[in-house]
């Protein structure tokens, strides 16, 4: 940080003895653990692909910050915790981040100079095309396509649609009656705790808007690396639409989605709610029953297999249906495969609640698309070291704010000198073991780095 004076913040006396604060600590970081996310970073070459996948129309010899290092300041801050471009006022002064943004300083300019500013980043998200923003998500793709070192034999890719609050005149929003306020509809696309797809939208669409066209561009490109895996669709009732069941049938996809309840699937199950309603009645225990029907909307093409869940508990029935094309008991079905889309959700919380893919503020809708862009690739890299350099830890279960709060934010003291960057970090810090685990794997991560497109 730069070296000021400023006025001595007092406290309440200990001992005796007066408790003072100052700012004058001199090139301190409170976020030693973000090397980490370099090494993560090295080995995939995330940053690398995404900044070969946005053209820049800069010149170079007039620019000061070049565009990687503009991507690598902003994605590691969202992964840090600093979800604001002001942030970046004084964040753009903090030696760690600023040596872990590699930037390489031009004829004049020392190796501590500041960052980019809350301006110049700005600059860099009103520049974004659409062109830029299809590279970029083929980024993700290839992202998880390079993790995997055999080929899969089965993906279950869920789809799920969220809301992203808006509170100002942006481009694209409307007013979600569902949601009941004004928003965007963003569609993810998950596979496991993978990110494959964050798809920014209007809210005055259906939700299952462009949810085909994004599945035949993911078929395409796992059929062509991965020729006999088996994919699976899963996704709740507002996604289920006859033609997307349509085009799985005729590319051997199988789906397992969640069908909205009316008055013909409710007669079609009424054996067995009406069991559960008098086991319950019987034992006054909560009770759960199963049963399959072919069932076709007057919409559909065809009948297909439709799975019913008749609850019935004290507080009266509840019945669930899902339309698939999977064999199988259909007990087994809806709660060992259906009910884990539950997991898909946490993928959301994570991007919006932790890594602020909601700070869509931007009053250009591309410009807010990018920033989502920005947070899934934050959300990629603390993935990546969750899955592989916390495995078989006891942050390998770890929400992305957990691991950035036992793991990124620790206190340190930087030292710099001609051959050396050193960061002290405090020697309190309780996860000390863990964080060498992660080090000592380095070399036995098997990342392949992400191709640009």
């Amino acid at each position: 940080m730069t070296d000021c004076t400023t006025q001595p913040l007092l406290f309440a006396s200990i001992d005796r003895r007066q408790l003072v604060a100052d700012f004058d600590g001199g090139e301190l970081t409170s976020d030693g653990g973000l090397p980490l996310l370099r090494e993560v970073d090295r080995k995939i070459g995330l940053i690398d692909a995404l900044d070969a996948a946005i053209a820049d129309p800069r010149r170079p010899w007039l620019i000061e910050h070049d565009q990687r290092t503009l991507l690598t300041h902003r994605i590691f801050a969202i992964a840090a915790g600093y979800e604001d471009l002001n942030d970046h006022h004084t964040l753009r002064n903090d030696t760690l981040l600023q040596a872990l943004t590699d930037r390489k300083p031009k004829a004049g300019q020392a190796e501590g100079d500041r960052l980019s500013s809350p301006p110049t980043l700005c600059r860099l998200e009103n520049r974004i095309t659409r062109a830029d923003l299809a590279r970029m998500a083929e980024v993700l793709v290839e992202q998880f396509v390079a993790s995997h070192t055999e080929a899969p034999t089965e993906l279950v890719l869920d789809f799920d649609a969220t809301d992203d609050a808006v509170h100002g005149q942006q481009e694209g929003r409307f007013f979600h009656g569902y949601y009941d306020h004004y928003c965007f509809l963003p569609l993810y696309v998950t596979c496991g705790q993978q990110l494959l797809v964050a798809y920014l939208r209007p809210a005055k669409i259906d939700a299952a808007k462009h949810s085909r066209a994004i599945l035949k561009l993911l078929v395409r490109r796992f059929r062509e690396v991965w020729p006999e895996v088996k994919i699976v669709v899963r996704a709740d009732s507002g996604l289920c639409r006859w033609r997307l069941m349509r085009w799985c049938d005729r590319h051997d996809v199988d789906y397992l989605l969640g069908l909205a309840k009316n008055p013909r699937l409710q007669r079609l199950a009424r054996r067995s709610r009406v069991q559960a309603r008098w086991d319950h009645r019987r034992t006054g225990q909560k009770q759960r029953l199963f049963e399959e029907f072919d069932y076709a909307a007057a919409t559909w093409d065809r009948p297909r297999r439709v799975i019913a869940k008749a609850e019935h508990d004290h507080r009266g029935e509840n019945p669930r249906f899902v339309v698939t094309s999977l064999p199988g008991d259909p007990r087994e079905l809806y709660e060992a495969l259906y009910c884990q889309r539950g997991d898909a959700e946490n993928r959301i919380k994570e991007q919006q609640l932790g890594l602020f893919a909601d700070r869509t503020s931007c009053h250009v809708f591309v410009a807010n698309q990018f920033r989502v862009l920005l947070s899934a690739a934050a959300y990629v890299l603390l993935e990546t070291l969750r899955r592989v350099g916390l495995a078989g830890t006891e942050l390998a279960g770890a929400q992305a704010t957990t691991i950035r709060l036992k793991l990124l934010k620790i206190g340190g003291r930087v030292v710099r000198s001609v051959r050396r960057l050193v960061i002290h970090l405090a020697s309190g810090f309780p996860l000390q073991r863990t964080f060498q685990t992660i080090l000592g794997r380095r070399r036995e991560w098997r990342c392949v780095p992400v191709p640009a497109p």
